[in-house]
């Protein structure tokens, strides 16, 4: 079912499409190029930190984000796959990142962090798992500019698309118009140049891209084509 197609949903021209590369799958011994070389197609670097508890991988902190926000004018996304957002989300906004999103479960009341995060001047988004309903952060949604569905599972880049998350993606958007909300409906896992078209159909209107950007020898070039088939998918959406 597509977002055109779902009874009551809100038609996307509202949220333009934004491809946000996602540096877990660059090369991190010339992390400064690779995003410069990708920086000309895009407004956002999405950031992917973990904890090893969370997740049981560990990727970057702090120093790192320092680093790009130095290297860097793009909007950079911080996306929290940690235990204790509440300590350190306020960190990566300091440091400069402009968004962080977090998995609101770790926290006792998720809704007071999305309000001093807000205070500190940040946008604010929710990430939800593969096997967790939309009911999970519903309460929080009026409250955030942005709502990340997990199409794999987090921890590791490079995993294959699950398309069973993406009836999530209608299911927000349909919330979305009905609740006259502003938010950003993102994905992340596995999205490609085939795999993009099921969640924009869907009614996302951003897309977290690793491996098919920076496993592509044109970073710039792999950006745009994605946002192209976005664009495609859309209009084709549109005109039903």
């Amino acid at each position: 079912m597509t977002a055109a197609t779902v009874p009551g949903a809100a038609q996307p021209r509202e949220y333009p499409v934004r491809i946000a590369p996602s540096i877990l799958s660059a090369d991190f011994a010339d992390l400064g190029q690779e995003v410069a070389e990708v920086a000309p197609a895009v407004t956002t670097i999405h950031v992917d930190v973990m904890d090893g508890h969370y997740v049981p991988n560990i990727t970057l902190g702090q120093p790192v984000v320092a680093s790009l926000r130095a290297a860097t004018d793009r909007e950079l996304d911080c996306h929290l796959m940690i235990t204790d957002p509440r300590t350190y989300a306020p960190q990566f906004l300091e440091l400069g990142a402009e968004s962080v999103t977090f998995h609101p479960e770790v926290e006792d009341d998720p809704l007071s962090l999305v309000h001093e995060l807000h205070e500190r001047g940040g946008q604010v988004g929710v990430a939800i798992k593969p096997a967790h309903p939309l009911a999970m952060v519903e309460e929080l949604l009026p409250h955030v500019d942005l709502l990340l569905v997990m199409t794999v599972e987090p921890g590791f880049g490079g995993q294959a698309f699950l398309p069973e998350a993406v009836p999530k993606v209608a299911e927000a958007v349909v919330w979305r118009h009905r609740h006259g909300a502003h938010l950003r409906i993102q994905v992340d896992g596995g999205i490609s140049r085939e795999t993009i078209a099921q969640t924009v159909e869907a009614g996302a209107d951003t897309f977290v891209a690793g491996s098919a950007i920076f496993g592509r020898e044109d970073r710039a070039a792999a950006a745009r084509e994605l946002a192209e088939i976005a664009e495609q998918v859309r209009r084709g959406v549109l005109a039903r």
